[in-house]
């Protein structure tokens, strides 16, 4: 059984005397609702609210167990944006699914967007540049809101500008074990650990990383893998378009469960909860 702690009401948890425990057997679903004009594989498709929540809607009956909302793209290459811009794309749909029975998650890196996106409603926060600064800590632990840290080499618009490792499964993974005791020490009560796959990351990297998780899913703290449609599958199974990604997408994130990662960040909901539900079943015995 996989969970993660908070200290603020979430759809779905359980109160008890630390907090609400949000628990989850097996490998559970984020579904991706990017509200941008320019994400990689989806941009423009869902960025009016409108859009947003119909997509929504469908994630949850589908049976995501975490909504993860996202206003600026951190594709490779991508510009920053602006935290007034962010705001106006993310916080119209965090106010409508607030009360939905999802648990919501923002997906951003400034600490302003952060703390606004959970007064309107979100419970925990994806910051893509692992809890790098100390004031997105703070705010996670005066929220009570969790956070799932992620591994990234520099920033989105140079990440992937010769990436080197000597040993990248040890980075990696040291850098998360040691982001996740800082932010516990500083008071966040529950973290997901992240290895960002495709952050920073040369495509012997991304396998490495994949190929390791057992040294990661072993610890402590629940991981999550997020390879949706990105580059590497394309590259190994020939698919030039995002879109066309998703069988690709399935093969790692089954390989992920298999592997004990509790959450997998994908953009087909649906086709990943089937999957995952056939393969639980088979290793169960039936």
């Amino acid at each position: 059984m996989n969970g993660l702690l908070f200290r603020r009401p979430v759809p779905g948890a359980e109160r008890g005397p630390d907090g609400w425990r949000l628990r989850w057997p097996g490998c559970a679903v984020m579904g991706i609702l990017n509200v941008t004009p320019d994400s990689f594989s989806d941009g423009g498709r869902h960025a009016t609210p409108e859009q947003a929540l119909a997509q929504a809607k469908l994630m949850l009956e589908a049976g995501a167990l975490v909504l993860d909302i996202g206003g600026e793209s951190t594709r490779p290459g991508a510009q920053p944006l602006s935290a007034a811009e962010e705001l106006g794309r993310v916080l119209p749909v965090l106010r409508a699914l607030s009360g939905w029975p999802v648990v919501l998650s923002v997906d951003t890196l400034k600490p302003e967007v952060a703390q606004a996106a959970l007064t309107a409603g979100a419970h925990m926060v994806n910051d893509v540049s692992g809890l790098r600064d100390p004031e997105m800590v703070r705010l996670c632990a005066e929220a009570g809101a969790a956070a799932c840290i992620m591994h990234m080499r520099g920033e989105p618009r140079s990440m992937q500008e010769r990436p080197e490792y000597e040993d990248v499964v040890a980075e990696v993974f040291g850098y998360l074990r040691t982001q996740s005791q800082t932010a516990r020490a500083a008071g966040v009560p529950g973290v997901l650990l992240d290895p960002g796959i495709g952050f920073g990351k040369r495509l012997e990297h991304n396998l490495a990383l994949l190929r390791g998780l057992d040294a990661l899913t072993g610890g402590p703290d629940p991981v999550l893998v997020g390879a949706s449609r990105k580059g590497f599958i394309g590259v190994l199974g020939g698919a030039e378009r995002a879109a066309d990604r998703d069988p690709g997408s399935l093969a790692v994130h089954l390989h992920a469960a298999r592997h004990g990662a509790a959450m997998v960040r994908v953009h087909d909901v649906a086709a990943h909860l089937q999957a995952l539900r056939v393969q639980a079943a088979l290793e169960a015995g039936g």
